[in-house]
């Protein structure tokens, strides 16, 4: 038999690129460790006030009429904790094309970039199977009738609207959302789900409930 022999330069060379490459493997292999989701939908109009002159233009011109968009679908972790922008997990940028296909219910490119980095790089998923399932995530809440849209701005206790989540949602659980608040405003709804989409407990995100009375819901949706 006969034997290759390297240089000692080709045999460093050698096993510094499979070591790259074994460390790569490892590092897309733990993208995909964490225990549940947790989908953020955002009362849009709250964040366009919030945000005020920083808010995206198309979410929140003139003309623009978005209830509840979805924020985010974010890996969490059992206890507290969630991964964050996984190395190793594809490109940074997601194509217009794509970007394209979510903007009815991700109403910015910029938001949907910024998800797909912070924590789609995390679910072990590419880019197409991350909003996949983040459409399948949002498809699988029904937004109560009386939250839809709000002709006129109200003021809403958030343990109603919590209890209207839940009547309208078979399965899901008072300990498996939570209804949060930025400054005076209604700002999100979090629900936990399995990795098969499935309604599941969280006392992690339910600890984030708004402990206001009421806090305001401008209007908007339709």
């Amino acid at each position: 038999m006969r034997i290759l022999r390297w240089p000692p330069f080709k045999a460093a060379l050698f096993l510094c690129f499979h070591g790259f490459a074994v460390s790569g493997a490892a590092t897309a292999a733990e993208a995909a460790e964490f225990d549940f989701y947790a989908l953020a939908l955002t009362w849009s109009p709250s964040y366009c006030a919030v945000e005020g002159e920083n808010a995206n233009r198309r979410q929140c011109g003139d003309d623009s009429s978005f209830g509840f968009i979805v924020h985010g679908l974010w890996p969490q972790e059992e206890g507290g904790g969630y991964p964050e922008f996984c190395a190793g997990s594809g490109p940074d940028r997601v194509p217009d094309k794509l970007v394209r296909q979510y903007l009815d219910i991700m109403p910015s490119a910029g938001l949907i970039g910024h998800q797909w980095r912070k924590h789609g790089s995390c679910t072990g998923l590419g880019q197409e199977g991350y909003l996949r399932t983040v459409r399948a995530a949002r498809e699988r809440v029904r937004i109560p009738e009386a939250f839809r849209q709000s002709e006129d701005a109200r003021m809403v206790d958030p343990d109603v609207l919590e209890k209207a989540f839940l009547d309208a949602n078979p399965g899901l659980e008072a300990i498996g959302i939570a209804v949060t608040c930025d400054q005076r405003y209604l700002r999100e709804v979090r629900i936990c789900m399995t990795k098969d989409l499935q309604f599941r407990p969280c006392p992690e995100i339910d600890e984030d409930q708004c402990r206001m009375d009421e806090a305001l819901m401008p209007p908007g949706g339709g």
